[in-house]
This record gives C-alpha cells, sequence and structure tokens, in this order.
C-alpha cells in the first residue's frame, strides 16, 4: 500500500468512525481516551501497518505509523506525547528483546491493552545517562534491583517499564531490563507539575527482582539501547506533536478574527518556525522509510521542535490577552507544559552538544 492510499483510507475509515475524546480532559480521560483510540485502530488493522509481522504487524514502512499518528493529532484524537510513546518503546523491544517476549508483548501495547514506560533519568543525573546509579546485582538467575527514577511519563498507569540499571562502571555498564510494574518493592509517586498534570512520577526500586530472560540485549547493551531509543523519541513522535501543533496554529487563527499587521508577523512567525520543522521532520521521516539509521542528527529536530512549539505558545499568550494569565483553558495549560519543551527529551544544552560535537566535530569545549 503506498502512502496517499493509506492516509486516504485511513481518512475514510476516521471520518465513519467517531473516537472524539469525551469531556473528560484530565490526565486519567487522557489515558482511558489513548487505551481507546489504541483497540480501535488495532482491531481496525490500522495500528498494525508499519510494524514487522513477528510482533503481530502487517508490515510495510515505518512512515506509515507517522501518518497514522498524524490523522490522530490533526483531529485531537489523543494527547499527542502519550499517543507518540509507542513510537520509542516498541522499536526498543523488537530491538533488543528476546524474540518470544517482544512477539508477546509489543501488541499488548499496540493494541491499547497495556501502557509501558521508560526508566531513565535519575535525580541528580537529568540528562546525563551515564551517571545513573540505580544498581542490578545478580542473584542466581534474576537480577535485584535498587534505586530511584525520576521523571518517568505516565508510571501510575504503566504496566511495563524499559529501565536502565548500572551493572559495572562506566557506560559500558549500563544494562536495560524489562520489568513488570506489579513487582514486589516498586513504589510510584506522581510528581504535580504547574500545568496541574500529574503526567510524570519518580518510582522506587527496593529489592525488586527481575528475571535474568527480562534482560535487553546483553549486559552493559543499555547504553546503546539508549543511543538507539532516544532518535526515534525524536524522529516519528515529532511528526505527530507537529501535526498536534499546526490543529493548535489553526485554532489560534479562529480566536483571533480581529489582527493588526503586527499580529499577522507574529503568527507568520510562528508558522514559519512550524513550517521549519515539518521540513526537516519530513527528511528523517523519509530517511527512515529508505530504511536508513537514525541517530544523533535528530538533536537538530529536537531543537527546532521546541523552538517552534515555545513561539507558538508565546503568540498564544500575546494574541489572546489574559486567557493564559486568568483563565482555566487548554490553552494555559499547554503554555505552560510548552515550557518544558527546551527540557524533556534531552535539554536544548545537551541537543546542541550533540550537535557542536558529534555532527560539527567542535570537540569537547
Amino acid at each position: 500500500m503506498n502512502i496517499a492510499e493509506f492516509r486516504s483510507d485511513v481518512q475514510a475509515w476516521l471520518a465513519e468512525n467517531d473516537l472524539t475524546p469525551g469531556p473528560d480532559h484530565s490526565l486519567d480521560g487522557q489515558v482511558a481516551q489513548l487505551a481507546r483510540v489504541r483497540r480501535a485502530l488495532y482491531e481496525a488493522g490500522w495500528m498494525r501497518h508499519g510494524w514487522p509481522a513477528e510482533v503481530g504487524g502487517l508490515g510495510g514502512p515505518a512512515v506509515l505509523r507517522a501518518v497514522l499518528g498524524e490523522e490522530v493529532a490533526s483531529r485531537d484524537l489523543a494527547e499527542p506525547g502519550i499517543y507518540s510513546m509507542i513510537e520509542v518503546l516498541a522499536p526498543t523491544m523488537i530491538s533488543y528483546a528476546p524474540p518470544a517476549l517482544a512477539a508477546e508483548m509489543v501488541p499488548l501495547l499496540l493494541s491499547g491493552a497495556e501502557q509501558w514506560c521508560q526508566g531513565f533519568s535519575e535525580p541528580g543525573s537529568g540528562s546525563d545517562l551515564a551517571s545513573l546509579s540505580t544498581r542490578a546485582e545478580p542473584r542466581g538467575d534474576d537480577w535485584v534491583v535498587n534505586g530511584q527514577k525520576v521523571w518517568t511519563s505516565l508510571a501510575q498507569y504503566s504496566q511495563r517499564c524499559v529501565l536502565l540499571t548500572r551493572t559495572a562502571p562506566g557506560h559500558g555498564g549500563i544494562t536495560a531490563f524489562f520489568v513488570d510494574m506489579d513487582t514486589p518493592g516498586i513504589t510510584v509517586r506522581p510528581l504535580r507539575t504547574m500545568h496541574g498534570i500529574d503526567e510524570f512520577a519518580e518510582v522506587f526500586f527496593d529489592d525488586v527482582v527481575v528475571p535474568g530472560d527480562r534482560m535487553l540485549g546483553k549486559p552493559g547493551d543499555g547504553w546503546q539501547l539508549a543511543m538507539d531509543l532516544l532518535p526515534h523519541e525524536r524522529s516519528t513522535c515529532f511528526w505527530h506533536r507537529i501535526a498536534f501543533l499546526y490543529e493548535r496554529l489553526e485554532r489560534l487563527l479562529d480566536e483571533t478574527t480581529s489582527r493588526d499587521s503586527t499580529d499577522d508577523a507574529d503568527l507568520g512567525a510562528a508558522y514559519l518556525a512550524l513550517h521549519t520543522i515539518r521540513c526537516r521532520s519530513h527528511a528523517t521521516q523519509r530517511r527512515l522509510g529508505e530504511g536508513g539509521r537514525i541517530g544523533p542528527e535528530t538533536s537538530i529536530d529536537k531543537v527546532l521542535l521546541a523552538t517552534a512549539e515555545q513561539r507558538l505558545y508565546d503568540t498564544a499568550r500575546d494574541l489572546l490577552p489574559g486567557t493564559i494569565e486568568l483563565t482555566d483553558t487548554r490553552w494555559r495549560s499547554e503554555y505552560l507544559y510548552s515550557r518544558a519543551a527546551t527540557i524533556y527529551g534531552g535539554t536544548a544544552e545537551i541537543q546542541r552538544n550533540i550537535i557542536a560535537r558529534r555532527l560539527l566535530d567542535l570537540g569537547k569545549e
């Protein structure tokens, strides 16, 4: 199936099947809506396109997943950030999990039967994954994990976690596991952020026993797993978010019918920033569709997306006086969330360091 035909068929199906969210815009409501959307798309076959048959997929290029996510996001059917987590975690399982485990588990994520989370960041380490200290020590055929993770998205809703641990010193001493979140010794504490949604959590591991066959890859493969995972976080996921931001720009245009030339210039700048990241993301998607690997160059995508997102919501603040400061609307919560665009997924400073050192070869200083 070619991309244009796939998009047309998805659009026709969505027109005939009402997946409009209900009135509950809380995080509970968003997660329930996400499961509803995934389940419906999986049962209709759409969610299986672009994934290999070995994990219940229907094959085809990864760009089909981007097209599906774009159609979902542009209709505001599911919050794009949590919808796109599948693009980070499923490829990791396919690449690193034992084949039988991937075949069993990935369909549960695709179908909305389960939610997973990503246990990477730690207090005091943040974007510096190499400094993580959560330890995993062997005990017979099992491993025992002790430590703490933080900023773990949707941990309180998740049945599984892709977890990075320290098993030896240095980059080569990081090992990944696929952990059941109901294992004894795991404690999840949601964190309240300034936009009023408990999307993140801190997770504590106290003598948590993880079976040896839940290791992803081999001992010491965790650093490479992270390096493979993060570019996915900055590629297909972004296509979904960009589509959502375009929808919000259209909404802003509808709500600012009386404008002067200065307002139009601000809107033009917001559009240009979005168009720039969309063009960049399109090139990334094309590379994926041609079977190419993605790597540190996706840090450019991350910087451009954060810039575009913050510019859009700065424009909304300026053109909708008092809406963000004085009202309890989606514009307010989304504006506050946009402040984190230069932090989550690797800070803007880290991204610029990657661009300077790994793409421009400017050295360590």
